[in-house]
Formats: C-alpha cells, structure tokens, sequence
C-alpha cells in the first residue's frame, strides 16, 4: 500500500504546478527546508545549494557556509565540484559532436587513437565507451597508471565480456570517449568544454579550470574526518568528474534538458540525443550520462537504480532494439561525488519539473534520493 500511495503521489507530478512557482513560495520553501535541514544535520553537510525549476521558474534554496574557516554563505553562485555529473557534460559534448558531423557513436576508439587498433578497447564502439558496456573497464583506473601511461592501459586491457552485454560503472571509459570526443574535434577537451558548450548552454558560472577571478566562489569540499579538501586531478579527471558549477547554472542546464527547444538548432539535436537510451540495466535505461526510469516511480525503485551494486559492480546490460528518446512520462537523474562534495539531479520533463541538490561533502547517495524524491513529490502534490 506505501507503494501505491507513493506512485499516486507522484502522478500528480504531471499536473501543472505554475501556480505553485508564482504563488506558493513560502511553501516551497517548507517542503525543501523539510528535507533537506535533518539532512545536513545527520551527515554533518556544511552548506548546500538546492534548485528547482517549475514549468520553467527557478527557486533557490540556499543552507550553510562555503567555507567553515571563512564562515562564507553559500549562494546560487557557489561553485561546487560536480564529480560524476560532468559525465552528462562529457556526453552532451559528444552528442554535439555527432551532431556537427565529427565523429559517429559506431566509430571504434582506433579511428581517433591509432594506437589503439587491434586491441581489445578497439573492438567497442564510442557508444559502448560512452555507456560503460565496453567490456569491463574498472571504475576507477590502477594507481599507477598516469597520463603518460593511459594509452599502453587501454592497449593491455583484457575484456571480462563482449561489447554491449555488460554494464561496469568507470572513470576510465567515460574518460576515454571525452577523450576520443575531443580528438575528434581537434581541440583540447577543458577549452571545447569553457568555450564551446558551456556558453552554448547558457551557463556561464561552470568551469573546468577556475579562473583566478571566480576562486573566491568555490566552495571548500570537507572529507570524513571534517579536514577542508578539493579535487584531486587524476587520469581523465576533467572528462569524468571535472566541472565545477552554480546552482544558477545547474538549474539552466535541467531547464535546456527539460525543453531543448530554446536552444540553438545544433546544440538542442546534441541535448535531445543524450535523452536517448541504448541500454536496458535492471530498471534502468542508459543513455550518454543520463539515466532514464519510468515515471512515476517508488523510492525504492530510484534507490535500487543508485545502489552500490550498480555502481560498484558489473551488471548484464541488453541493447534496445530501436534506440529512441524517451517515453513522455520518463525521470532523468544523476548523482555525482568526489572527495569533499555530493550533488544530485534528477528532472521530469512531461512535468517540467527538476531539482539539482549540491553540497560541500561527500554525503551518502540514497540519502541524496530520497530527499530529492521526496521534494519532487511534495512540490506537485502541493501544486494540486
């Protein structure tokens, strides 16, 4: 009966809650403030940023301090590491490279390293790279392994599966089809990334490499032990956890994903194909960056999509047969971590309503679920 009454909670999400945005603000801010103050209180967060959008209206809610040395409030224009969200940018870019002519999903990563040809990686496609179904890459790569190492990795590595039947979570594939994107696009990936998508996104506040001028944004991530940390740069680290946003910009960017059409011509063909799933998981569509559930959906469904299992483990992965976008009542989400920061999206575009949560430690994944899921469903109740 929980079930039940959650699944009807969450059809109400596809009623519309303009009224809700405009009038109801002071509602809103009891709903988010409901579940995410206990939350902060039981991790030990030290600030968080927390958007939403409604039919196209920005809210923002803002907890905490950026820096607990500096006692700096945290803002819509905090910066916050991003971690594994980046890879929605990184598959963005990659789509938009599609787009433009420069690369094909079907490629093999040989067309654009030649050192790879003949080598296990090689017999994967971009598309797999881009999915995690290459065959088995780990999720993270050995700690020996360095820049100047990566290509004899990817040469040495031996598959556990063939191509497209398995789903492993990695840095180290993700990385690699940035990395290919890249090439392909003959640029160096941070610039392709500050110059050419986030300012055909509209987002102006996110970055790979911070300039000195906006250092005084970024917040400072804390670690278990409550020591401030910020990122550290490994192999691929800008193409798999690299970008630092606002939730000002966040938000924006749920907003061009939730209604493509206000973008450009080429770039909303780039946004609408990382909507498109390739790989059934469990309950689970895998699309570039994005992953896809139907909606509405229990909690319990959205946590088991975000398990440790599916990110630590490799699980059977089966190609949809025609890979297209999405049914009208599909949930978009993605969590992203690193060492000192914890961040969130998910968004319903038949709703037209989205949340991005982002906050200055590494604070578990199912708590992150279930709060966003909670305010999703609260805020379209209330709309009612």
């Amino acid at each position: 009966m929980a079930n039940c009454a959650a699944i009807a909670l969450l059809c109400s999400a596809l009623l519309p809650v303009t009224s809700l945005a405009a009038d109801h603000t002071a509602d809103m801010r009891a709903i988010v403030d409901a579940a995410i103050r206990p939350l902060m209180a039981e991790h030990d967060v030290p600030g968080m940023a927390v958007a939403i959008t409604i039919d196209g209206k920005p809210a923002f809610f803002n907890y905490g301090v950026a820096s607990r040395e500096k006692q700096t409030p945290v803002s819509e224009k905090t910066l916050f590491e991003m971690g594994s969200i980046s890879k929605v940018f990184t598959g963005t870019l990659a789509s938009y490279a599609q787009v433009l002519g420069k690369l094909s999903l079907d490629d093999s990563p040989g067309k654009y390293m030649p050192q790879l040809k003949g080598s296990a990686i090689d017999k994967a496609s971009l598309l797999h790279v881009g999915t995690y179904t290459a065959g088995g890459l780990p999720l993270q790569f050995p700690d020996e392994v360095s820049n100047a190492g990566m290509a004899a990795y990817f040469q040495q590595w031996k598959a556990d599966a063939a191509p497209g039947t398995q789903r492993r979570y990695s840095n180290p594939s993700l990385g690699l089809f940035g990395h290919l994107t890249a090439l392909a696009l003959k640029r160096d990936f941070a610039e392709l990334m500050e110059t050419q998508l986030f300012p055909r996104l509209g987002l102006y506040n996110s970055h790979i490499r911070i300039p000195a001028g906006a250092m005084a944004s970024y917040a400072w991530g804390y670690n278990r032990d409550n020591k401030a940390i910020r990122v550290n740069p490994g192999v691929f680290a800008d193409e798999a956890y690299g970008v630092k946003s606002s939730a000002a910009d966040m938000i924006r960017f749920v907003q061009v994903n939730i209604d493509p059409g206000q973008l450009p011509g080429p770039m909303q063909r780039a946004v609408a194909g990382t909507h498109v799933g390739y790989f059934k998981v469990g309950e689970m569509v895998q699309g570039l960056g994005w992953e896809q559930y139907p909606y509405p959906i229990t909690v319990e469904r959205l946590l088991a999509g975000n398990s440790a299992t599916m990110i630590m483990d490799p699980n059977p992965a089966t190609r949809l047969d025609q890979p297209a976008a999405p049914a009208k009542g599909t949930l978009f989400n993605k969590t992203g971590s690193t060492g000192g920061f914890g961040a969130y999206v998910a968004f319903v575009p038949a709703a037209r309503i989205g949340i991005v949560m982002m906050a200055n430690k590494n604070y578990p994944i199912p708590s992150r679920v279930k709060a966003a899921h909670a305010i999703l469903a609260q805020l379209a109740a209330a709309a009612r």
